[in-house]
């Protein structure tokens, strides 16, 4: 009678054990593990995490940008300078850090980002963050001409004049604009999961060099989501002689720095079709065929 007690036992415990390991299974599709080969390993599974090679970022905003059609007259643009305007500093457990909660790159991203349009048939983009460079070497070039008594065959041109120039800068990034989360426990066995929402700010203006007129203001923001899923198991068994501990969990937060070139982008877009509302500039649509046209009249 004991012994039969005792096996109803060992069976009870091993398929508790057995819907433990598949429990963990499970979650180990939510979160992934470092490879044995740590940074070394390569053409890993999609369970585990490796060093991933460089790729070319293509936002659904860097799509839309390079899909538009071009302009009829290419507009000669300037950036000066497009500046994190929040001197907000990266926060750990609440204690603010040296480096800077966006990036300072912002204005590398404009230039990018007018470069896209039209897939570059849009602006055309003067040079003059790194000014100051491209005026030293011209200068190098004209003397180095002059003290060797050669004539100037370098073919140096006038340095083209913009028609109106772009400013602004990032003026926001809240954090903490909603946060939440759910969980629950039965047995020993249990789930929860957290996340939390920023929102960064872009301002974006054109100016024009005649006049020094504000032709156009547009402002973009949005949101930066972050995630936490977590589950674990703490159970004993056995007569509460034995112990099962298992923790999973991931965390996923979308990058600040891809969301301020969304919203960069998303800027340039607006910005160009304000223009063309106003009729600074016109966008070379594509004409649909005439029998469409005809269609649309009969309906």
């Amino acid at each position: 009678m004991v012994a039969k007690t005792r096996c109803r036992a060992i069976l009870t415990e091993t398929k508790y054990l057995i819907f433990l390991i598949v429990f963990a299974a499970l979650m180990q599709g939510c979160a992934s593990l470092v490879a044995p080969g740590g940074l070394d390993a390569t053409g890993c599974a999609s369970i585990f995490e490796c060093v991933e090679d460089p790729e070319v970022i293509e936002l659904p905003t860097h799509e839309e940008l390079r899909q538009l059609p071009p302009a009829e007259k290419m507009p000669v643009v300037a950036v000066y300078s497009f500046l994190d305007l929040t001197g907000q500093r990266k926060s750990v457990s609440g204690v603010a850090m040296f480096s800077t909660a966006v990036s300072q790159g912002a204005n590398t991203m404009l230039i990018d980002a007018l470069k896209t349009a039209g897939n570059g048939k849009w602006f055309r983009v003067v040079e003059r963050v790194g000014i100051d460079h491209l005026t030293r070497e011209r200068q190098i070039v004209r003397t180095t001409r002059e003290q060797y008594n050669e004539e100037d065959k370098t073919g140096l041109a006038p340095l083209l004049f913009a028609g109106m120039i772009l400013e602004g800068g990032i003026i926001g990034f809240d954090t903490n604009i909603k946060t939440g989360g759910r969980g629950a426990r039965y047995l020993g066995i249990g789930m929860q999961q957290a996340y939390r929402r920023d929102v960064v700010t872009v301002h974006l203006r054109a100016v024009s060099t005649l006049t020094g007129e504000i032709l156009l203001n547009v402002q973009t923001s949005k949101t930066i989501l972050s995630i936490a899923d977590g589950y674990d198991v703490f159970k004993f068994i056995d007569m509460d002689t034995r112990l099962i501990e298992i923790e999973d969990g991931m965390t996923e937060n979308e990058s600040v720095t891809r969301s301020l070139r969304s919203c960069i982008e998303a800027a340039v877009l607006e910005l160009i079709y304000q223009g063309e509302k106003q009729e600074f500039w016109k966008i070379n649509w594509p004409q649909r065929p005439e029998e469409e046209i005809k269609d649309e009249n009969v309906k």
